[in-house]
């Protein structure tokens, strides 16, 4: 039964599991089965794999070759699965061969194992693969890094975000601690990583829920809002991004009175209200819409 081991900056890295009872979907079972991954790991318990570690991630020492730890293929076939799911759009298998460090062959290869085994992969040399929504993995695996990561986002939230989604940042912290190892829960609590911010941010005057529900449910938004030079306005906009910048936060959306994007600092927005109203058109539309004017070059 082959071993999933992973070299990090020369050192061996282990992937620990997160996840619950029953998230493990059959077909994905028997594909690990097939692929030869040790899938014994009880799945029961509140950290959902016995001892922290996931299914087929052996605690013993890697064979060492040539100054490095090689990826078994069970190992690789796990990395280029979650390669598929970073991306929403197919990509290429030379993009591909990029990230995991192998050839191209190597992803052809490694796209038709895949697909003999049930993975909905779609997609064909020269155009891009993506990965079908629906496929489940066994339960969430972190790294160290990633663990590092997931901290130090979540604590700029709980800084930076709005009360409620502060809140939320807070609790999720302690949700994704709880189920941990030993180990990396000490490297949770006691990260080193810390957000900080040399500008105080400025006082909201009221808290964004409002307007992420707007964003999250596509509906319009009826503000009343002053601009900076005191201007006073009554609006109804198209709300489909909303930035936190270090000191202020900006909502992003389309101008029914300007027909044009516009830009609106939420402490400026004096009154909002979340219409009954879907706005027309799709919010990823809008804001790949917006990207493109954002990056279209300047006329001189």
């Amino acid at each position: 039964m082959p071993t999933a081991v992973i070299s990090v900056s020369g050192r061996t890295s282990r992937h620990r599991g997160l996840g619950h009872e029953g998230m493990v979907a059959k077909s994905s079972l028997d594909f690990y089965k097939s692929a030869g991954i040790a899938t014994t790991c009880p799945l029961t318990s509140a950290a959902g794999i016995e001892g922290g570690r996931g299914p087929g991630y052996h605690a013993g020492p890697p064979i060492h070759r040539a100054g490095f730890y090689p990826l078994s293929r069970s190992a690789r076939l796990l990395d280029l699965i979650q390669a598929l799911r970073r991306h929403r759009r197919p990509v290429t298998a030379a993009d591909l061969a990029g990230e995991l460090g192998v050839s191209i062959r190597t992803v052809y290869r490694d796209i038709a194992t895949l697909a003999a085994q049930g993975v909905p992969v779609e997609g064909e040399a020269g155009l891009g693969y993506v990965l079908r929504p629906g496929f489940m993995l066994p339960p969430l695996m972190f790294g160290d890094d990633e663990i590092e990561a997931l901290v130090l986002g979540l604590r700029w939230v709980a800084q930076r975000g709005d009360g409620p989604l502060g809140l939320a940042a807070q609790n999720a912290t302690a949700k994704i601690t709880a189920v941990l190892p030993a180990d990396l829960k000490a490297l949770a609590e006691d990260s080193g990583l810390v957000p900080v911010s040399l500008k105080p941010s400025v006082t909201e005057p009221r808290d964004l829920t409002e307007i992420r529900r707007a964003i999250r449910m596509e509906r319009k938004l009826r503000i009343a809002y002053t601009d900076g030079q005191g201007r006073a306005s009554d609006r109804t906009i198209w709300p489909f991004a909303l930035a936190f910048m270090e000191r202020i936060r900006m909502v992003a959306a389309w101008c029914e009175t300007r027909q044009a994007f516009r830009h609106f600092r939420t402490d400026r927005i004096v009154e909002v209200t979340v219409e009954a109203d879907r706005y027309p058109r799709r919010r990823h539309a809008l804001l790949a819409d917006w990207k493109a004017e954002m990056d279209a070059p300047e006329e001189t």
